[in-house]
């Protein structure tokens, strides 16, 4: 199923429909999908399309942590806090924070929820 959804969003891309969300579908597949490699890319053109994309920074942060760039996942995350701020997203801001404060506390960390 998964599979079939990637090759569907993928098909989509460089269309009439391509943009923030769509990126942000497929990096969220892709990262479901363990391929935080993949999921980075599409993530970084998500916010590309959007910089103020506050949930694909968010998910960026955390498909960096999985693919083992902690300090990528920093800078997502701070990107991703600043762009809350300026949408008035608390609750995104506040999940961002946490995230940060943790791997800041145990830079080690590989996974957040």
């Amino acid at each position: 199923m998964s599979d079939t959804l990637i090759a569907n969003l993928r098909r989509q891309c460089g269309g009439p429909r391509d943009g923030a969300l769509l990126r942000f579908s497929l990096g969220s597949a892709l990262l479901t999908e363990g391929d935080a490699g993949a999921a980075i890319d599409e993530l970084r053109r998500a916010v590309t399309f959007d910089p103020s994309y506050s949930a694909a920074w968010k998910l960026l942060g955390k498909a960096c942590l999985d693919g083992g760039q902690p300090q990528a996942a920093a800078e997502a995350w701070r990107s991703g806090i600043a762009a809350a701020v300026q949408r008035g997203d608390k609750q995104a801001e506040k999940e961002m924070g946490v995230f940060l404060r943790r791997l800041e506390k145990d830079p080690g960390t590989s996974r957040q929820s």
